[in-house]
């Protein structure tokens, strides 16, 4: 295999990695690809089979070693930013007609009024109380 052939096979090598990796999400493929890329890249500067090899593994174990760490973090944190009923949780509300664990309450909740009910059945909330948002069931917000 001479030089320009050599470094033609990474690139059809890379462009197979990257085949698998839009079709699976696999961001391993990608770096995959890329250690293909600096393999050819080594392959057009003359570089012998051996070094090829070698920096092909060198630069994906690199990858792999130091970004799939990096994404894992990234992919496990929650949003920033909360949004429809999740940025409603936790958040405080005034109760406008009494709130029992049998739901028939109100209570003003965002600038909305919302039908409540206590978290705990036994508990109930007088009109002007603040009580704090745990959960959004359907319609209904739960509080205590």
């Amino acid at each position: 295999m001479d030089d320009i052939n050599a470094w033609v096979w990474w690139l059809v090598g890379a462009g197979a990695l990257g085949i698998p990796l839009v079709v699976t999400a696999m961001p391993e493929f990608g770096m995959l690809a890329v250690g293909a890329v600096a393999a050819a890249a080594v392959a057009g500067l003359g570089g012998d089979v051996v070094l090829q090899v070698v920096v092909f593994a060198a630069v994906s174990v690199a990858l792999i070693a130091v970004v799939r760490p990096i994404a894992a973090r990234h992919g496990a944190q929650r949003p920033q930013l909360a949004t429809g009923v999740d940025a409603l949780k936790g958040k405080q509300a005034i109760v406008l007609e009494r709130v029992d664990g049998s739901g028939g309450g109100r209570i003003k909740l965002g600038g909305e009024i919302w039908s409540a009910r206590a978290l705990d059945a036994g508990q109930a909330y007088e009109v002007g109380q603040e009580v704090d948002v745990v959960d959004i069931d359907g319609a209904t917000a739960i509080v205590m």
